[in-house]
């Protein structure tokens, strides 16, 4: 691991422990972050980690630069890797369906395999949350295999359904609402992924492992889903 620190903005700095996206990151992730919060305390007013960055906004009007990056070095000083997952484990429920994920037929022609063989690949492994962004909720896990991995749409499409499980190279997410969005679609999910009563509002965060299970058209109903079509958001 070899820290860099690159400067964002008057009042911010992205820390870079990584260069490459790998699940073995999390643990130095989450060791970082913890030591972060504790070196800035109070001065400390967002934390937003990714891949294989975290970027840190501080009180400018508390600390220099030059404080900021004191704090950054004392922080990562004899930095030790969580030897436990400190995250949830969650089981989200996924109705895997070609009116909800057009993309299944392409990807089990990727694959040389069947549509079932997408499902059972996909939903047999468990998934990292690195990171939140793009919209309120939205979580991007990973990493998916090699075997189902496939770029985003070459057109994004206006509207994706709430609760749409797609593919995006090798990520794996699902919409927290109906947005824009360019990802393979493969399934939906009934899951609530964001919710303002809850607290910190996203039900997966950062450290979260996430498995998705295939269930019924029945039971996606039974769990509060919408069935209706994607090409009916079109």
């Amino acid at each position: 691991m070899k820290v860099r620190i690159e400067v964002v903005a008057i009042d911010a700095l992205m820390v870079r422990l990584f260069d490459d996206i790998a699940e073995t990151n999390m643990p130095w992730m989450l060791a970082a972050s913890e030591q972060l919060r504790i070196c800035f305390a109070e001065h400390l007013t967002d934390l937003v980690p990714s891949y294989t960055t975290l970027m840190v906004h501080y009180d400018g009007l508390a600390l220099t630069p030059a404080q900021a990056r004191e704090r950054i070095a004392q922080a990562l000083t004899d930095l030790r890797p969580h030897t436990q997952n400190s995250g949830q484990r969650h089981l989200l429920p996924v109705w895997y369906d070609l009116s909800v994920g057009p993309e299944l037929t392409l990807l089990a022609q990727r694959t040389g395999g069947s549509v079932s063989e997408v499902i059972r690949r996909h939903s047999e492994h468990e998934y990292q949350v690195f990171a939140l962004g793009f919209a309120p909720g939205f979580a991007f896990m990973g990493l998916v295999e090699e075997a189902l991995a496939a770029p985003r749409l070459n057109t994004p499409r206006k509207r994706v359904a709430k609760g749409s499980v797609g593919i995006a190279q090798r990520q794996t997410a699902a919409y927290p609402a109906q947005s824009p969005g360019g990802w393979n679609l493969i399934g939906r999910t009934p899951s609530a992924l964001f919710d303002r009563d809850r607290e910190g509002y996203s039900l997966l965060r950062p450290g979260d492992t996430v498995q998705f299970v295939a269930v019924s058209h029945a039971e996606f109903i039974r769990l509060g889903g919408d069935d209706t079509p994607q090409e009916a958001l079109a």
